[in-house]
Parts: C-alpha cells; structure tokens; sequence
C-alpha cells in the first residue's frame, strides 16, 4: 500500500522517556501487570533478544538516581509503570515503585533469558502474583505489544494491542520498510511537499522535546559531560564554534541527559531517542549560522526522520552498528544539505560522504559513552553535508559506497545483516564477560 509522510512521523516518530530498551522491558512489564486483578507481584520472567538485552544491559533508567539492568527496568515497569503511555511508561515511578523494584529485584525474583539465537526485536514477559499469571509480548517496534495472555487465555479486547498491525494482520512497519526500500531519493524528497500543518507542529514538538534535553545536559553536566565540555572548550579559546563544533555541543549535551537517567523525554526516530536527537540537533544547531526561514528548518529535520527511517529499513532495528551514525547521521546529513539549499545531487553526496566516514562504527550497547558517538555522528552529518556542497563526493569505486546513496544504503544493510552478524555476538560476549567478572 502507498504511505505518505504522515504515516512515517506516526509510524517511526514518538517521544520517548528513557533509552528505549530498558524502557520497552518495562512497558512489557506493566502490560502484563494491567491484567491481573490484584497488583500483587510474586515474581516476573523476561526472555529477549540480544539486542535488546546489549542496550539494556548499563544505560541509566530515568526517575531511579542511577539505577540500571534487564531486571530492574522490568520491575519498574511492573510497580510504578502506566503501560498506556507507551514508550513514556516510567513517567509514572515514583520512589514506592523503586523501593518495591530494588526489593524484589535483590530477593532474586525477577529473571532475565537471554535469547541468543532470536533475530529481530523480542521481549516476553511473564509475571505472577495472586494465583494468576499474565504474560506480553513485544516484537518488531519497541511498543508494539502483539499479544497479551492471563492464564493461558488470549486478551484481545485491550487497547494495548497492538498500534502497528494493519487491517490484514500483517506488521505495518514491516509495511512501510519494504515500501520505502523500493523509494528513490527522488521520491522521499517529494514527500515533504505533503507536510501539512499538523505533521510541522509535530515536528516543531520534536525540537522542543530534544531541546530540553540538550538545554539541562549544558547546564548540568550530566553524564559524561560531553556537551558541556565542548562547550568550555569554545570558550577558553581552545577550540572555534563553528556549526560542525555547535553540532556536536547539542547532540552529546542531549545524549548526555538522556544516558544519565534524567527524567525528560526524547523525540525518539526509528525507534531510538538517540536517533531522534542525531536526526534532529544538528539541523537546529546549525540554524544561527544561516539565514533561513524555520520553517525550512522543520522541512529539513522532517527529510532527515525519513532518510533515518530509510536506511533503518535495511539495517534493521538493532544491530552490530550505530545507528546514530549510519542511519540517523544520514538523515541529519540530508537535512543540513537540504537546508543549505542543496540539491538532490548534493543531498546523494552528504548520504554517501557519512557513509564512508561513519559505515565502521559498532554499537556496543546504550550508556553513558553513547554521548561521544553522537558527538562524532552530529559533527560528521554537518562535516559531509558542507562537503558534498564544495564538490567532495566519494566516488562508487570506494569500499562499500555504491553508484546511488540508495545503493550505498543497500550496501551497508547487507554489511549489517549478513557481515556482522558474529561481530554482534562477540561484542555481547564481552560485555557479559564484564558483567559476570563483576559479581
């Protein structure tokens, strides 16, 4: 079926309060809770992917003062979880429910599986309490719960179920990827001539949300203080705010926050808050240096969640590489060229200029050093954009870059789905490796 640019902003596009990982444990969690009669918890069980267990496994929850791990986000999301906010389910912990997690979580009863051998996203989550046993299941999107059960028997009348299957019971985002596969740059370009008022006022929403955290992560110095550095590094003289350096402040300041556990939303692409900050911050970063209307600058940031949704399409929704580099890098490259008045020729040129300079870098799961990669995909977006418009193209005999930044996206999603895929198995065995050295 035919999409148009209002079903990839609802589809791709959503707020969300916490890395989306942990977060997506904790709304299977507290989808299986609303269906017992009584919120009396016994104790819960959760197989997932390694994916989703690799992003998991040390990033910060938010509302905890720093708490992590599989297990505790799962029995946040069971005492303090609303799972009818989707992806912003921890909004309502407060410091009972993270009392009742770290009780049940230190007594042992909540077990983490690892499913080595999944592919694609997967979260099932099993509780018991009070002679009953609810279970959900999460696959494909991080709140797309496909099915819930209490005692054996099918729930099929809960508005939790499920936002992303289509009339025929076929996944809608399975859908749109393999309806945008099958686009050219040419045609995503000419759905931005669809934005009506609602999807701008959305996507001026996606500013605002991302703003915040960039804002507190300046401020504060949360994290690793990334952005903050950047910053004090402009100021002493030591380095220049150019809009490459601007860039960089913004997103690492953002991912900053987030990675921390602060209690703000992120405007999330693809899936990922820190995609929605890559695909979002350069392009607002660099608007101080141009004279542009904003309303180009919204357009701009609307083509770089369609590219980042592109290239998502054949990467897949989690894998061995950064997708804040390859993916959502890719749309910010798009959007800053399009916002310097690039033309198509150009914007090919900035997709195929990040690929090359960011194609290699792994993800190695979701913490508080997801801040330097951003930093590095923010400033590179801006660096390949400026580029292609001074004529520097990389040419399709180099490595992986193919005739077409659609054949070079190609490319890469054969990289990440059929060359790495023992690369994403060592990398979780070394972080397991440290994880149970630890104990």
């Amino acid at each position: 079926m035919p999409y148009t640019v209002k079903d990839i902003l609802r589809i791709q596009v959503a707020p969300a309060l916490g890395c989306t990982e942990p977060v997506a444990i904790a709304l299977g969690a507290a989808a299986a809770v609303s269906l017992l009669s009584e919120k009396q918890i016994d104790d819960i069980e959760i197989w997932v992917d390694p994916n989703i267990y690799k992003n998991g496994l040390a990033v910060s929850i938010p509302g905890t003062g720093g708490l992590s791990g599989l297990d505790m986000a799962s029995a946040l999301g069971a005492f303090g979880g609303d799972a009818g906010l989707r992806l912003e389910v921890l909004d309502t912990v407060d410091e009972a429910a993270v009392s009742a997690a770290r009780q049940i979580v230190d007594a042992g009863r909540v077990k983490v599986n690892l499913l080595r051998d999944q592919v694609g996203l997967l979260i099932r989550t099993v509780v018991r309490g009070c002679g009953q046993v609810a279970e959900s299941v999460i696959t494909g999107l991080h709140d797309n719960i496909v099915s819930l059960t209490l005692d054996g028997e099918a729930i099929t009348d809960s508005d939790l179920l499920p936002i992303s299957e289509s009339s025929d019971g076929k996944s809608r985002l399975a859908d749109l990827e393999a309806w945008l596969k099958k686009r050219s740059l040419d045609q995503l370009l000419e759905l931005l001539d669809d934005l009506d008022d609602d999807d701008l006022a959305f996507l001026e929403s996606g500013i605002e949300v991302n703003m915040r955290l960039a804002d507190y992560g300046l401020k504060h110095g949360s994290g690793l203080g990334v952005g903050r550095t950047l910053e004090r590094l402009v100021r002493q003289g030591l380095i220049k705010r150019d809009m490459i350096t601007a860039a960089r402040i913004l997103a690492s300041s953002a991912a900053d926050a987030r990675m921390s556990g602060v209690k703000l939303p992120a405007m999330s692409s693809a899936g990922s808050g820190n995609h929605g900050l890559t695909a979002i911050l350069p392009i607002v970063a660099i608007e101080e240096f141009l004279a542009v209307n904003h309303l180009t600058v919204v357009q701009a940031i609307g083509l770089s969640h369609i590219i980042t949704a592109y290239v998502k399409a054949y990467t897949g929704r989690l894998s061995a590489i950064c997708g804040c580099s390859v993916a959502a890098g890719a749309g910010a490259a798009a959007g800053v060229t399009y916002l310097m008045g690039g033309t198509k020729h150009h914007i090919a040129g900035a997709i195929k200029n990040l690929a090359e300079d960011l194609a290699g870098v792994i993800c190695d799961g979701a913490k508080g050093g997801c801040a330097l990669k951003l930093a590095t995909a923010a400033g590179t977006a801006v660096q390949a954009a400026l580029f292609s418009l001074q004529g520097v193209n990389v040419s399709f005999t180099d490595g992986i870059i193919g005739r077409s930044p659609e054949d070079t996206m190609k490319n890469i999603g054969t990289l990440t789905t059929q060359g790495m895929i023992e690369t994403d198995r060592t990398i979780l065995n070394i972080m397991l490796e440290k994880q149970f050295s630890d104990v």
